[in-house]
């Protein structure tokens, strides 16, 4: 067995690699030394797309996203005016960043589709991934550390996103009174269903399929990305029932539901509330929810055949518009994982306030 200071990524005999293995193998090579001896100490589980996630500062993740977040950490400067959006993943990520860059640049970018300067609303042509950044995934992946000084270069609130849990972000951000954090969330039973189709896609074809009899298990098991779901969601619920005015939680099902009252509490949370005469006519509402829907962005040429590196560097931007619908578990689980996963919201959720409708 190595040791921590001698850690390679040729700790297993070429003959005798599992596809596991060598995908790991693959993996550490892009981390530095520091990262690779920090894994030796932490917890390991198979992984949904990796070949192990590891428990780190209390949840589950991929060993570049340790890499990236111990970065973040270290180096992010947080600013009174900053904006994070944050999530679990599968939750109604790319819907919300969609919906705050519209609602806070809609000045500048109109969402109106009968107006001529609609026409260039950076929506119709990037992806929201690119327009909102991942703190994690993106400014602080890959060894880098970002000069955000001059992010963005206009007026408006620089905007990022993040997956990490609300304990482990940047001390500034949560030792501000004025960054302002939102916080969406989807019923658990549609997250384990959206994150199992989107692992299939992501997972390498070397490793053995991936079953949902056992995507279910780790996902009740609290083993999944960022996970356990329940601990991501409460760090944020907890926190928004003790500071509203910093922290708003949203839930995916309500906005379906009522998309025009969200946005109304969206836009006056983040400071942009809409006007007596944008409420009044209701048009600009209108325009922003029907500019950011889910069918509005799937038909874009974009999110059609344009390709971010947001995930990996092969991945379609297609594969973030699947259904979008609510209650589409139904189709995938039994009665016996409903009563399970049932049974484990009640217990974990118990006395917190928070709940979730089923069907």
């Amino acid at each position: 067995m190595p040791s921590s200071a001698t850690i390679t990524t040729t700790h297993f005999t070429k003959h005798h690699q599992s596809a596991e293995e060598k995908e790991e193998e693959e993996e550490l090579k892009l981390l530095s030394q520091e990262c690779k001896e920090l894994l030796l100490s932490l917890p390991k589980e198979k992984g949904w797309r990796t070949p192990f996630l590891y428990q780190f500062q209390g949840f589950w993740c991929q060993p570049k996203e340790i890499q990236s977040i111990i970065s973040f950490q270290k180096h992010f400067k947080s600013r009174e005016s900053d904006v994070i959006l944050a999530t679990i993943p599968k939750s109604g990520t790319t819907w919300l960043k969609a919906l705050v860059f519209a609602i806070i640049n809609r000045r500048r970018f109109p969402p109106a589709t009968t107006s001529d300067t609609s026409r260039n609303h950076p929506l119709l042509t990037s992806n929201p991934h690119d327009l909102v950044p991942f703190l994690e995934y993106k400014l602080y992946a890959n060894n880098q550390v970002p000069d955000l000084s001059k992010f963005p270069d206009d007026d408006e609130p620089r905007t990022f996103a993040t997956h990490v849990p609300y304990p482990s972000l940047e001390e500034s951000i949560k030792k501000s009174e004025s960054v302002k954090i939102v916080y969406l969330c989807r019923n658990p039973f549609d997250t384990l269903i959206s994150s199992w189709h989107f692992m299939k896609i992501l997972r390498p074809e070397s490793l053995p399929q991936f079953s949902l009899e056992e995507a279910f298990k780790m996902y009740c098991n609290g083993i999944v990305g960022f996970g356990p779901f329940w601990e991501h969601m409460l760090g944020y619920w907890n926190e928004s029932l003790k500071r509203p005015e910093k922290v708003l939680f949203l839930k995916y099902e309500d906005i379906k539901e009522d998309v025009v009252s969200n946005l109304k509490e969206l836009a006056s949370f983040l400071g942009f509330p809409f006007s007596v005469e944008e409420e009044r006519e209701g048009v600009v509402i209108q325009e922003i929810a029907k500019l950011c829907s889910f069918d509005k962005l799937k038909e874009l040429e974009v999110n059609k055949y344009g390709k971010a590196m947001t995930f990996s560097k092969h991945f379609e931007n297609k594969h973030l518009f699947r259904k979008g619908e609510v209650g589409d578990w139904v189709n995938y689980l039994n009665p016996l994982m409903v009563k399970q996963l049932s049974q484990l919201m009640e217990e974990k959720f118990m006395g917190s306030g928070l709940s979730f409708k089923l069907l």
